[in-house]
């Protein structure tokens, strides 16, 4: 009986294969051409592209203005003007309270189908929206006064997803307000009665963001006018040129319209001191001014969400305010521009601040060496050699009190957090050498517990029951507390 063999023997180029087949000793071989496979191809020709042919959604994403292979969501510069899809809009955030924003629309797609005046009647839309979870998870922060992109919405019932943020040109953090131009230090003089250290305290918050402010006492009827010159004596010493005014009584609302108009302004305080009554008075009838055409709000003047700002009370026990207003709300002036309703806070965080740039903040040593420099470049103003800050001025005791609280938080951070701080955005390689982008996660915050922690938990749990029932067993026993009583007779 004859036999037959085949071997396949691999030609060296990866197109050809030799197949022989021996019969009785008697080879023939065959020649069969193989299927082309492009990674064979890339393999042996190196001039074939590796690069992999873009997604639908990486497309989309050029298409809109964003490049996910350098980073996730990167903030859009202001000038920059992306091209909108018929769900896409540009914003400005006007009231954020809980996890939705209030997204008063500015610029709208558009369609060559659509007519000019289903654009402009978008234009001015109130939108509720949440925030896109990466933005989230990359600790980006959605502030009122933001301008933002807005997808994924529904015309219809007035919703929508923030996609992306605008850079911004100033930020606070007490109260989280973005894009500011002005800042307006509210206080009052009685009913809360006027504190120095607190008031130094909202001032250096307020100087430590180099936004222009301005400092104004409200309730003016209600001290003398020896106290009321007083206090105009002592704030120039404090190189401050205070506004002087009263909402009850309309004294002084002139000036203060005058430095808010044509600006997005904050106004800040303790509770109690009569902002929101500011704002219902400059917003609705004082001066008689309308609201401008091209004020982005105008549509939306009939909303409710926008009527006056509640008011209350000061406390008759405590005399300080009673947090009447809960959230941050931009709101129109009908002078012209905008103003940020916040609510009141008796101690600024000063985040900001540093020991370094405390200094800064206090206009009188701003003053001092201005003509002459210290002997060090460090120089913490607390009598070092060379030091041309002397203690002679009012508020040189409350310099020290913060320098120490900075000082002590400092040192904290350090001891806590150390000095390396990771970026919010973490990259990996993938296949084909590709770069991608992914939130860096906060630790023991979005990742699950292991099921060995979880059954070792359950364990330690279910013993120390054991041993409770078996402790209460024992002293319930009758046995054992015979035996216990008779060897306590012995």
């Amino acid at each position: 009986m004859q036999t037959f063999s085949i071997s396949l023997l691999r030609h060296s180029s990866p197109f050809l294969r030799h197949t022989a087949i021996f019969h009785g000793g008697v080879g023939v071989r065959f020649k069969f051409l193989r299927s082309f496979s492009p990674l064979s191809a890339r393999r042996d020709n190196p001039d074939v592209s590796r690069k992999p042919q873009p997604s639908k959604n990486m497309l989309r994403a050029k298409h809109i203005g964003k490049n996910y292979s350098s980073s996730l969501s990167p903030v859009l510069s202001p000038e920059h003007k992306p091209s909108l899809l018929e769900s896409q809009a540009i914003g400005t955030v006007a009231t954020a309270q809980a996890n939705f924003m209030r997204v008063i629309v500015q610029d709208v797609a558009n369609s060559v189908t659509s007519d000019d005046d289903n654009d402009s009647s978008k234009t001015g839309v109130e939108l509720l929206c949440v925030v896109r979870a990466v933005l989230k998870k990359i600790r980006r922060r959605v502030l009122v006064g933001d301008k933002v992109l807005v997808g994924s919405i529904d015309w219809v019932d007035r919703r929508g997803m923030i996609e992306n943020v605008f850079h911004r040109r100033s930020e606070i953090l007490d109260p989280p307000v973005a894009n500011v131009d002005h800042l307006l230090v509210l206080f009052s003089l009685d009913q809360p009665k006027l504190e120095p250290f607190t008031l130094t305290r909202f001032l250096v918050e307020a100087e430590s963001t180099r936004i222009p402010l301005t400092l104004a006492l409200n309730k003016t009827e209600l001290i003398s006018e020896e106290e009321l010159e007083t206090w105009k004596i002592r704030l120039r010493g404090w190189n401050y040129e205070p506004l002087f005014c009263s909402v009850g009584t309309k004294d002084g609302l002139d000036d203060i319209a005058f430095v808010l108009r044509d600006q997005t302004s904050v106004i800040v305080g303790p509770s109690g001191v009569g902002k929101s009554s500011l704002i219902n008075v400059l917003r609705s009838n004082h001066g008689g001014g309308v609201v401008e055409d091209e004020n982005w709000f105008e549509p939306m003047l009939g909303n409710k969400w926008f009527d006056d700002q509640r008011v209350g009370e000061v406390s008759s026990r405590s005399g300080r305010g009673k947090h009447t207003t809960r959230n941050v709300s931009l709101l129109p002036v009908s002078e012209g521009g905008y103003l940020a309703d916040t609510p009141g806070f008796n101690q600024p965080s000063l985040l900001k601040v540093t020991k370094h740039s405390l200094a800064h903040c206090f206009p009188e040593i701003r003053n001092m060496i201005e003509s002459e420099k210290c002997g060090f470049r460090d120089c913490l103003h607390i009598g070092e050699p060379g030091c041309v800050v002397k203690g002679d001025w009012e508020r040189y005791p409350y310099y020290l009190q913060l320098l120490d609280e900075i000082r002590i938080r400092e040192e904290f951070q350090l001891r806590t957090f150390g000095t390396k701080r990771e970026d919010d955005v973490r990259y990996k390689v993938g296949d084909m050498g590709v770069k991608h982008a992914e939130p860096r996660l906060m630790p023991k915050k979005h990742r699950r517990e292991s099921r060995k922690k979880t059954k070792q938990t359950m364990i330690s749990e279910l013993d120390e029951f054991e041993d409770e029932d078996s402790d209460l067993f024992i002293e319930n026993d009758p046995i054992v507390q015979a035996i216990e009583n008779e060897n306590k007779r012995q």
